[in-house]
């Protein structure tokens, strides 16, 4: 079960997300649902189409049992399989 403490080390793709601080402004505000993963980037689903967008760059806020969560990229920024089940 997907927890706010145990997130950073769990399966991200389908999670609905939204970017709340980035070194690239346009895209702060920007969410959606996470579609893919890759090491360094999420792809994201939003109501303008889909986008790339760099993990290690932005803070991501996911909403877990009615409760916000906000994730550094950094340290998120590792393959899926890396990270789940590692330390985070």
């Amino acid at each position: 079960m997907i927890t706010a403490d145990n997130i950073t080390s769990h399966e991200f793709i389908g999670l609905n997300t939204e970017i709340v601080q980035s070194t690239n402004p346009q895209v702060i505000g920007l969410n959606g649902r996470i579609e893919n993963e890759t090491k360094s980037m999420f792809t994201i689903n939003t109501d303008n189409g889909v986008r790339s967008i760099a993990k290690s760059t932005s803070n991501w806020k996911f909403s877990i049992n009615n409760n916000d969560v906000v994730v550094e990229g950094s340290k998120i920024a590792k393959r899926p399989f890396d990270r789940i089940g590692g330390k985070a």
